[in-house]
């Protein structure tokens, strides 16, 4: 490529010149190409250790003038073949016009000039990105696919120095990470190491530091462990190898690929070595975590944050901690952890403003709310930035949908701080609803008790009040909380300290449950910023069927049947509204066995729309990927569960791990959050706990569990004992305090035995797991979850291998260990084209809802690139054609993909089927809908000629039947379920295909298998023999169908000779008996048709033409009218009726049958044997992943080497 002239002072320092003229020098690298001795493994491996740009561009064209020891760097290529383009360039355009200047200096001013506009012109379009990416940056992008042999998709993200560990043995050198592919290059003495691992084979990631590894990083896959060492830093490159990992696990999981942030802010500067995809994901780790931190939605961007105090005025004090400005709020987090924590709504902002400064409070900003709270915040570096930042945001915050609920303002309370009268005005106001005469129309309306209170409240509003101590209790829980709304403020802006997780924990008292549940889970600012979201969504989804409705409806009457709420249709239409808006608004999770249990809580004190985003908060952000087909979020945390008992309690992890046990409770203990396994008002105190606390205090009371039941667990002897321990245990969990009625708790009855074990106080489990495990941090959580995460995903996939393989078993001929192999280039191919492109969308690829055999489907290209190395019909360029057939055939319900069922039935039938098999797919490739129509015009005629030689009196007798039929049904008709269910099985069982049901084959078809055989032979030992036979068999043929074209048309001779023959003279005879032995076993029909056909006059054929043949060394068939094919060879044999048959169109009446196709191709031995022959795909799979490592290999160090390759 052409590069900006740079002075070179030392031009012969570690090159060597090659080409020299008058003005330029072109030079080649030491090291590179050919020989170089002990020098030229010197300096490659300094190139290498040193990062010099020498390694992607080792030849160069300088410039010289006269006598200057000056010269200057015009051009450089990472080939022979592009720096010789430019050295020509140079010499045809600039030596002449060069030769006239007098002066050095013009001449080297006019050079750089042109090289410089030839830059600007070529780099115009690609402004944009050099500008975003560095020059250095570029280079080593420009190196990474070079070296690895990777598309221009493929983004580098970064790249570090560090060493590989190849046995004991460190190796110097480069990693570069880019979105898909972990890469490492050295090259030391004459040693050269290349690996490249894709992301989506990671099975374990780690930092460790051992003395044989020190400070390393581990990376493995299923079959190899890599470990890299001595990096600059090694804990950001960890986190970015996490980042890359953790993305390609989503893509795994529900193929939701990388794409790029475009509306990332520029740089202030540009920033040393580091790519747009680098500050990219650095960004992206700072959005999750911010959002983690304050319960944010997925879509809050961070714009930015800054060290600062917020005077509280409950303490009377700064408050040292960080404030977090996005596009919708204001946050802050106290540096002390759980010391106050704060957020601040745009929508809730009514003034920002700079405070005066002093001594005391330097640089404060005042920040004011509609409900009349201020915030102070003060040391703030660059207050007038942040100032602007805030207005900025504040102007794009639309102020028209909060302008109905103003009036809840002046209360002292935010526009969503109350949970009993915001949703009753929500919907009704911003949505339109109707009004109430209308309300019966719709399937949600604010007439609906549900819609405006918790089934609780509904059920308990006729109840006599109760004046005993544990209503006394409960009214002291509510005044707490009273006390501290007047002290910490109350509503979506209030602080939230210490003291809030104080009260949280001693129990949320019943009246308050939602709306503070709806507050710290985060849920209450996405219900405010989607008004008549619920409403409208109720009314897509209901009255819709589909697989999650049916499982909706199958489980509506199993949630909390024991609760009165659930009884009655009330509350059971209520939760079929929520479940059922929810699976639509997110059909990859549609709907998940566990997901009634926790709706149904949240309805008893929620209205229904506080109770859908309450659900939207639980399956989309504090438990992800819990309730989705494979429940990989309660795996992964199953896993942690599993980490973290080992790490606390040794002793029980290694017994229990015996029994297996820990898998089988936690999956109950957290998809239910312990509403299935405990009584439901010691249960439900959890919840409170959970969504103030997220994740880590289930994991804490489950740890709290197994320790309490430690010396009793460790004397089982067995699963079931060790269950039922847990079991009764659970069962006795109970609330002393609660005011609800008892509700019976099934499991309890069942597992109760004689002597009903101690009760444990749910308050005291709670106090005990914070004293216990309080030490849990979320932030060490999320480690371990991504650790899991990789573990888990790798696992569901060999499961996914595994089911695949075994359903393909019966279906096809190949070993488990072929199919497994099969399975993986098919999948590698999807994921690739996932991330390098294809002509369908990544989620049109994939559907984690169909079963395993069916998600991964591939596109043409794909299916075209795999046919070439593993099929075992290669017809060199006429492979392409053959593939695009059989995918067409393949593709069934014609959406232009195919899984990896329809994949292996295509390879096994060519590579295990008899010759009926084999010769019956090959037939049918060049019939539609395989054939199209544009290789064969002619198809829409074949079409018409075979439906018209369908006998019409059996479709006349076929509908005469099924009227008759169904008369008879109209008459008798029983309501016997099992006779319409045998019928409906019958109709839906496969339809096996004879020979008899294939379709004729017209001439135009005809000649295309003919080129089709034609192209097969082309690398076989009995080449010639074959040819020789398809010869015979494809004149054979044409006969046939002319006999069957005269039978059809009562005998009727024709004035012109339309029967191309490709008969040789000397082979009439031998013809004669190929036929009569080939129509031997055939029908009296067609016996005579072969004799009519043999009887005819004899056909003259054109001098030339048999002059022609006479100097034919090999035999092909081809008709007289498929003279425009390419693929026909030289000395291919073209032999027709006459000068009158040449130019002429297709015959429209000429047809064969499939029996008369196979009935030749068993006169010819070389044939039968050639498809008769058994396939081995082994050595294809080999050579197919040795192809795909080539593929990222280093590119040849000469022109020379890379021709080897290529071959």
């Amino acid at each position: 490529m052409w590069i900006s002239p740079e002075e070179v002072l030392l031009a012969n320092a570690l090159w060597v010149s090659e080409r020299a003229n008058p003005f330029f020098i072109l030079q080649r690298r030491k090291g590179h190409g050919k020989g170089g001795g002990i020098t030229g493994l010197l300096v490659g491996t300094l190139d290498v250790v040193l990062d010099s740009s020498a390694r992607v561009a080792p030849y160069r064209i300088l410039l010289q003038t006269g006598d200057s020891q000056v010269y200057w760097s015009i051009a450089c290529g990472s080939s022979r073949k592009e720096i010789t383009a430019h050295w020509e360039w140079l010499e045809a355009n600039l030596l002449q016009t060069l030769s006239i200047f007098e002066n050095d200096e013009d001449i080297t001013t006019f050079v750089k000039g042109k090289i410089s506009g030839i830059i600007a012109e070529e780099n115009r379009s690609k402004q944009q990105q050099e500008d975003e990416d560095c020059s250095k940056f570029r280079e080593a992008e420009l190196k990474m696919r070079k070296l690895f042999g990777m598309p221009d998709e493929e983004k580098l993200v970064n790249y570090y120095s560090c060493s590989y560990w190849k046995g004991r043995v460190p190796r110097q050198g480069w990693l570069y990470l880019s979105v898909n592919h972990l890469c490492f290059y050295s090259f030391l003495l004459g040693k050269e190491v290349t690996l490249v691992i894709q992301w989506t084979d990671v099975t374990q990631l780690e930092k460790n530091a051992t003395l044989l590894f020190p400070e390393s990083v581990c990376v493995n896959t299923r079959n190899t462990e890599h470990y890299f060492s001595m990096f600059l830093n090694i804990n950001d490159t960890f986190k970015l190898m996490e980042q890359l990992a953790n993305i390609a696990m989503r893509q795994l999981l529900d193929n939701e690929g990388f794409a790029a942030d475009r509306s990332l802010p520029k740089p202030c500067k540009m920033l040393k070595n580091v790519s747009a995809l680098k500050r990219d994901l650095d960004a992206r780790a700072k959005n999750e975590r911010y959002r983690a931190l304050f319960r944010l939605t997925q879509d809050e961007r961070l714009d930015g944050h800054t060290d600062c105090t917020l005077w509280t005025p409950f303490t009377k004090m700064h408050i040292v901690g960080q404030l977090f400005v996005s596009n919708n709020y204001i946050c802050f987090a106290s540096r002390e952890e759980d010391l106050c924590h704060l957020i601040i709504p745009l929508r809730e902002v009514s003034i920002v403003e700079k405070a005066d400064s002093s001594s005391v409070l330097p640089c404060p900003v005042s920040i004011s709310t509609k409900n009349k709270m201020t915030f102070l915040f003060a040391n703030l570096k660059d207050r007038d930035f942040l100032v602007q930042r805030i207005s900025d945001f504040l102007q794009r915050t639309p102020d028209s949908m909060w302008s109905d609920f103003n009036h809840l303002s002046q209360t002292g309370q935010s526009a969503s701080g109350l949970s009993s009268s915001l949703p009753s005005h929500l919907p009704s106001s911003s949505s339109g609803a109707p009004d109430d005469s209308c309300q019966g129309e719709r399937y949600y309306h604010s007439g609906l008790p549900t819609a405006t209170q918790g089934l609780l409240q509904i059920y308990q509003r006729d109840a006599p009040e109760d004046l005993g101590p544990k209503a006394a209790k409960e009214k002291m829980k509510e005044e707490s909380w009273n006390i501290h709304f007047f002290e910490f403020g109350r509503g979506v802006c209030m602080y939230r300290t210490s003291k809030t997780r104080e009260l949280v924990l001693n129990g949320i008292p019943e009246s308050l449950k939602g709306e503070l549940w709806l507050l710290f889970s985060g849920a209450q600012n996405e219900m405010a910023t989607h008004p008549g979201y619920y409403a409208d969504l109720v009314e897509q989804a209901m009255g819709r069927c589909s697989l999650a409705t049916e499982e909706i409806e199958r489980d509506l009457h199993r949630s909390m049947p024991e609760h009165r709420a659930f009884q009655n249709e009330m509350g059971i239409a209520a939760l079929r509204r929520v479940l059922t808006a929810y699976a639509h608004r997110n059909p990859g999770i549609g709907y998940c066995q566990a997901m009634n249990i926790v709706t149904s809580v949240l309805l008893l004190y929620c209205n229904e729309e506080e109770a859908f985003w309450l659900l939207v908060a639980l399956c989309e952000r504090m438990l992800p990927d819990y309730y989705n087909t494979r429940v990989v979020g309660a795996l992964v945390d199953q896993g942690v569960f599993e980490e973290l008992t080992r790490a606390c309690l040794p002793l029980l992890y290694e017994h229990m791990q015996e029994l297996g046990v820990i898998s089988t409770i936690s999956l109950s203990w957290f998809l239910t959050l312990f509403l299935s396994v405990m009584p439901f008002d010691s249960a439900v105190l959890l919840v409170d706990c959970f969504f103030y606390e997220g994740i880590k205090v289930i994991f804490q009371v489950a740890l709290t569990v197994l320790h309490d039941n430690m010396d009793v667990l460790l004397n089982c002897s067995d699963e079931g004992e060790a269950m039922t321990i847990l079991g009764r245990y659970l069962d006795n969990v109970v609330n002393k305090q609660t005011v609800s009625e008892p509700i019976p708790h099934l499991h309890a009855l069942l597992t109760s035995g004689d002597e009903p074990p101690p009760e444990i106080d749910v308050f005291e489990l709670i106090k005990s797991s914070y004293e216990k495990f309080g030490s849990l941090r979320s932030d060490v959580i999320e480690q371990m979850r991504f650790k899991q995460r990789l573990k888990v995903i790798q696992s569901l996939e060999d499961t996914a291998k595994r089911s695949v393989v075994r359903a393909m078993m019966t279906e096809s001929a190949f070993t488990i260990e072929e199919l497994e192999e099969l399975y993986c280039l098919f999948k590698a191919k999807h994921i690739m084209s996932c991330y390098w492109g294809a002509s369908s969308t990544a989620a049109e690829r994939h559907d984690p809802s169909l079963p395993y055999l069916e998600q991964y489907r591939i596109d043409l290209g794909q299916f075209s690139q795999l046919f070439r190395s593993l099929g075992p019909w290669v017809c060199g360029i006429h492979t392409i054609t053959l593939a695009a057939r059989l995918f067409r055939l393949l593709d069934t319900n014609k959406d232009g993909l195919i899984n990896f069922k329809e994949f292996i039935t295509g390879l096994s039938g060519m590579y295990h089927g008899d010759m009926t098999e084999k010769l019956k797919m090959l037939y049918k490739l060049h019939l539609p809908p395989a054939l199209s129509p544009e290789e064969a015009e002619s198809a829409l005629e074949a079409a018409q000629f075979f439906t018209e030689d369908t006998p019409q009196g059996e479709k006349v007798k076929d509908g005469s039947d099924g009227s008759d039929d169904s008369e008879d049904r109209k008459e008798e008709r029983v309501k016997d379920y099992k006779y319409y269910l045998r019928m409906w099985a019958k109709e839906k069982e496969p339809k096996k295909e004879t020979i008899k049901d294939l379709p004729k084959m017209n001439q135009e078809q005809f000649i295309e298998l003919c080129k089709t055989l034609y192209n097969m032979f082309s690398e076989e030992p009995r080449e010639q023999e074959l040819y020789h036979a398809i010869a015979t068999v494809a004149s054979l043929l044409l006969r046939i169908g002319e006999v069957g074209k005269k039978f059809n048309n009562n005998g009727s001779k024709k004035q012109d000779c339309s029967a191309p023959t490709l008969l040789l003279p000397n082979a009439e005879s031998e013809q004669k008996d190929s036929v009569q032995e080939g129509v031997s076993g055939q029908s009296p029909t067609s016996k005579t048709l072969a004799e009519a056909q043999l009887d005819s006059p004899p056909l003259q054929t054109p001098d030339e033409d048999i002059r022609d043949d006479t100097s034919v060394s090999s035999y092909s068939v081809v008709s007289s009218s498929s003279l425009q094919c390419e693929d026909i060879s030289d000395d291919t044999v073209l032999i027709g009726c006459g000068e009158q048959r040449r130019g002429s169109v297709v015959d429209g009446d000429w047809a064969i049958t499939f029996e008369q196709v196979l009935a030749s191709m068993l006169t010819e031995p070389a044939l039968v044997d050639y498809f008769e022959k058994k396939g081995d795909i082994q050595d294809k799979m080999m050579t197919c992943k040795a192809q795909r490592a080539v593929e990222r290999q280093i590119s040849s160090s000469s022109d020379h080497e890379l021709a080897q390759h290529s071959i």
